[in-house]
């Protein structure tokens, strides 16, 4: 077993102690899952040892960590992107074959209480917990498009999804939050 510890782990070991914290809290906030989060930055880390040598030093180490990272997280979304729009087309629970409603899932109108909900701190607790049980790429599509304001088009290309797709799953990721939001919000109040 070899005990001499090259400049190259020194240098990834210092990486990991100074930005280890920092690449996981933008890992978290693009993902909200405490596992993937980690795994990210530990393949970040990874990549980094593997590829020093190609690093320029043209710019920092931490810019040089994010844009790996950044790529990490892409690369995560296009993955579960890809698996969960391979089952898409299953039965939709909502609608009957010819499209129509089915009873029991018809949207309700909501009250209007004159109260803006984004500003009611319960209200975001029980979004964030409907957000938490939709699949992972139906919230990242969702975070993407109304959280991030990203455009349809960036989405896509970020997503490695067409623009059909992105329609279909932010259309039924919206059916998924009105009907959680509707049991575990209107129904609550």
């Amino acid at each position: 077993m070899d005990l001499n510890i090259t400049s190259k782990q020194r240098e990834i070991a210092l990486w990991v102690n100074q930005y280890g914290d920092t690449l996981y809290s933008w890992a978290f906030y693009n993902t909200s899952n405490e596992a993937i989060s980690q795994d990210l930055v530990q393949e970040t880390f990874i990549a980094a040892f593997q590829n020093i040598k190609n690093f320029k030093r043209n710019s920092s180490p931490k810019t040089w960590l994010f844009s790996i990272l950044k790529n990490k997280i892409i690369d995560h979304f296009r993955q579960v992107a890809k698996n969960e729009i391979d089952r898409l087309d299953e039965n939709d629970p909502w609608f009957e074959a010819n499209g129509h409603w089915k009873h029991e899932f018809r949207p309700v109108p909501w009250e209007n209480t004159g109260v803006d909900l984004l500003d009611d701190p319960e209200f975001l607790k029980a979004l964030s917990s409907c957000m938490s049980k939709l699949p992972d790429a139906w919230n990242a599509c969702v975070q993407l498009k109304y959280l991030g304001e990203k455009d349809s088009a960036e989405i896509c290309q970020q997503l490695n999804i067409s623009a059909s797709n992105l329609w279909q799953i932010l259309h039924r990721a919206k059916l998924r939050l009105r009907n959680c939001l509707e049991i575990n919000w209107f129904k609550s109040q």
